[in-house]
């Protein structure tokens, strides 16, 4: 294993007999050891060290926290990316707090078990990749196409780059996902990738307008077509001409009007209600749907012709609760823009908030999440955003088992699981990235009973 694939961990400690222990308790780590705060911040700017142990008592004043609580809040504005957890002494609860609220990571009471926190600082390491890897992402298409799609989890970067492939096509695209994954930022990420993009980005929500309105409000209609109607106008459809039209919840789209939007994507041409010329018009069509639309067609709700014109392509969004790391990643985006609308500022969530975001499982995905952090934003006293602020209770979260062995596990097999999907399920890269040799992963993941299917 070269040094090239360890992690950096800085651990500061001015006890010489903890730091020759902590120096070699870390796997998979290059760890560097720092006694005060002058070497630690030295430390951190040579090194840039993923995670930080620090402990409060350093000197000068080693009975003290305040030299400690110092060096925390100088190493989090050079580094706010970087996770601290802080050490302290066994009675000392109030200062971990108040670093908490500082701005720390976590923190750990001695005496120091080095394998309970090994399991803390490698939780702490997976969060800072997954927030990198979000970092890295959105550095790559500032202010393009994927703006507002935020994420890190292999399925969601997937469908990422499926919309960048098909966005320039023109291809006609159906986008499945639950209520709230977004598929809306999805097609307007096509209609941006598009050579259209310049053109009008019109969406109509078939399941939000009544179904005696909704020919109306597609096709248009002429004047005296039915009660009401003094005046001719246009429909949705035209308003896109030159553009995107977007058919959200296609799955809601009665059964006699399917018929007619079939015409229309086989012909392009469209019919005002009332009237009886036909105009042509030049768009590209993206539908979405939360409807499992097979089984729509088995029960002939769904038109298996108009099927098969929608679906020309198929981007599938995760659910929110498949997105492995996502939720935290999101909550913190969402975290920072509703504060600085509301001329808040926070130093992000509780470990608690932080636990019961992981754990949740998000039935209204994304958008609950959005409502959730920003409730939050609003509610919130203190320094950090907590579970009361988010509304967020024990219901539809998992209890996280207090046996050490079984945290091990479930530690162990989400490091590799991620590993895996950022090297496209490569073996022999996962485990290089792992830092552990190829047949050690195999052996890993029959403890653990992962299954994956090895890509070359």
């Amino acid at each position: 294993m070269t040094v090239k694939n360890l992690k950096y961990l800085l651990v500061v400690e001015d006890n010489p007999g903890l730091q020759k222990q902590l120096k070699w308790a870390f796997e998979g780590y290059q760890v560097h050891l720092a006694s005060d705060r002058a070497s630690a911040i030295e430390q951190l700017q040579e090194y840039h060290p993923c995670v930080v142990t620090l402990d409060l008592g350093l000197p000068p004043d080693p009975a003290n926290a305040s030299e400690g609580l110092a060096a925390l809040e100088e190493i989090l504005q050079i580094a706010p990316h970087t996770k601290v957890i802080v050490v302290t002494g066994n009675d000392d609860r109030v200062n971990a707090l108040q670093a908490i609220s500082l701005g720390a990571y976590d923190f750990y009471q001695k005496p120091v078990d080095p394998e309970i926190l090994s399991l803390i600082v490698n939780r702490a390491a997976s969060l800072y990749e997954l927030e990198d890897e979000n970092r890295r992402l959105i550095s790559r298409y500032p202010g393009t196409a994927l703006d507002g799609i935020v994420c890190a989890s292999s399925r969601m970067l997937e469908a990422c780059r499926l919309v960048e492939k098909v966005g320039p096509s023109g291809v006609t695209t159906l986008i499945v996902g639950e209520s709230g994954t977004g598929k809306e930022l999805f097609a307007k990420a096509l209609h941006r990738l598009s050579p259209r993009k310049e053109g009008p980005f019109v969406a109509v929500n078939c399941a939000a307008i009544p179904e005696n309105l909704l020919e109306s409000e597609l096709f248009g209609y002429e004047k005296g077509a039915f009660t009401g109607a003094v005046k001719q106008a246009p429909g949705k459809i035209e308003y896109a001409d030159g553009g995107t039209f977007f058919l959200d919840e296609i799955g809601d789209m009665p059964m006699a009007l399917q018929a007619k939007m079939l015409r229309f994507l086989q012909e392009r041409v469209i019919e005002h209600l009332g009237g009886h010329k036909t105009i042509p018009v030049d768009v590209r069509i993206i539908c979405a749907t939360h409807h499992d639309l097979g089984g729509a067609i088995k029960d002939r709700m769904f038109r298996e012709d108009l099927y098969y014109r929608v679906s020309e392509m198929v981007i599938e969004i995760p659910a929110l609760r498949e997105r492995e790391g996502d939720a935290i990643l999101l909550a913190k985006t969402f975290l920072d823009k509703y504060a600085r609308e509301n001329n808040r500022s926070y130093r992000g969530f509780t470990n608690e908030a932080l636990r019961r975001i992981e754990n949740y499982s998000w039935p209204g995905n994304v958008r609950e999440l959005e409502n959730k952090v920003k409730r939050g934003v609003i509610l919130a006293e203190g320094q950090q955003v907590g579970t009361g602020d988010l509304g967020l209770d024990e219901e539809g979260t998992e209890v996280v088992s207090l046996d050490l062995r079984v945290a091990r596990d479930a530690a162990e097999r989400e490091v590799i699981l991620r590993a895996l999907a950022i090297h496209n399920y490569n073996m022999s890269h996962a485990a290089e990235a792992l830092g552990i040799s190829r047949p050690s992963l195999y052996n890993l993941m029959k403890k653990l009973e992962l299954e994956v299917a090895e890509k070359k």
